[in-house]
């Protein structure tokens, strides 16, 4: 059990110099209960739009976002993989969503909105629903925005030695934001440093693909449980996600187009290797079949995941194919 505490919240970073708050074995399972907001705690109802930006403006170097960590693995190494299966996701009754004004140049469009607007929003917890206004009601699906390991040397520019920002995303995968992590679903993650180092932070009530204002539905969450699996020496190159319905390749890049192709070439080799059929096979059945989605385009590396519907395969092939 890992709680927020100011011993065990990192604000805005990944920092591999700290030692681990947690050294858990293969097959645990860590709870995280009472997570912080992933906006420094400060969205609490009644707190006005000038007081965020304040907060956030006189941090900008570290960023805003509460990340718990980190947590080893006994024996990870580098070339491994974690599966870390997504067990319980349990949010509070309340949330926010905003956009910050347009001085502080986040959000796909920062220069149409320049004044900024926090929206406080109720979850009804029993319908698992919000009522974004009288007449708008939005089922919720909630997940973390943030859940990785350590970054790889080279990828990011250190903030300072062993110390990354946990805004990008990455091989990693970290910041994701990615809305089919939902309850329930798997997410696999190349390990780069030993001891894999968790982290995870930035809870979500829910949020649309894109995220284009900035953020979900913006929330704490009362539990987050996840099982933590190793795989020795699978070397995947990208995380990589898996739903009862899909399994998920990506791509992370600043350039879209990039991450698209990036996002693509995960997804036809990935079905080349686990359906046994040719890479131009595979090719077609992406054009056809597959459907390539904007995961995020505010967290500096955007964001395409691959969506590869699990039913279009005969049963005895589908129950071969796995992402590790």
């Amino acid at each position: 059990m890992v709680p927020s505490t100011k011993e065990t919240v990192q604000l805005g970073v990944f920092d591999t110099n700290l030692p681990p708050i947690l050294t858990i074995d293969s097959g645990d399972s860590i709870s995280f209960p009472e997570t912080w907001s992933g906006f420094l705690n400060e969205l609490q109802p009644g707190v006005p739009l000038d007081t965020l930006v304040k907060l956030r403006m006189s941090n900008p170097g570290k960023g805003p976002q509460s990340i718990i960590g980190p947590i080893a693995v006994n024996k990870a190494e580098p070339g491994d993989v974690l599966e870390i299966r997504h067990k319980g996701i349990h949010p509070y009754e309340w949330g926010a969503t905003f956009n910050n004004p347009s001085a502080l140049r986040t959000g796909l469009l920062a220069q149409d909105y320049p004044q900024g607007q926090i929206k406080y929003v109720d979850l009804d917890l029993r319908a698992m629903k919000s009522r974004f206004m009288p007449n708008i009601t939005i089922p919720l699906k909630p997940f973390q925005g943030t859940l990785g390991v350590a970054p790889p040397d080279g990828f990011f520019p250190p903030l300072s030695p062993g110390v990354t920002s946990s805004v990008p995303p990455g091989p990693h995968a970290g910041n994701l934001d990615l809305s089919e992590l939902s309850e329930g679903s798997t997410l696999y993650i190349p390990v780069w440093k030993p001891g894999a180092l968790i982290y995870t932070g930035d809870s979500h009530a829910v949020q649309g693909d894109g995220e284009i204002c900035l953020t979900a539905i913006e929330t704490r969450m009362k539990e987050l449980r996840i099982e933590v699996l190793l795989h020795k020496q699978k070397h995947l190159a990208w995380p990589a996600a898996e739903t009862d319905t899909h399994w998920i390749t990506m791509g992370l890049d600043k350039d879209l187009h990039v991450a698209m192709t990036l996002a693509a070439r995960n997804a036809i080799k990935f079905l080349a290797a686990q359906a046994k059929i040719s890479e131009l096979d595979a090719y077609a059945l992406c054009s056809i079949a597959v459907s390539f989605r904007v995961t995020q385009v505010v967290d500096i590396v955007c964001g395409v995941h691959a969506l590869i519907p699990k039913n279009i395969f005969a049963s005895q092939l589908r129950q071969q194919m796995a992402m590790v």
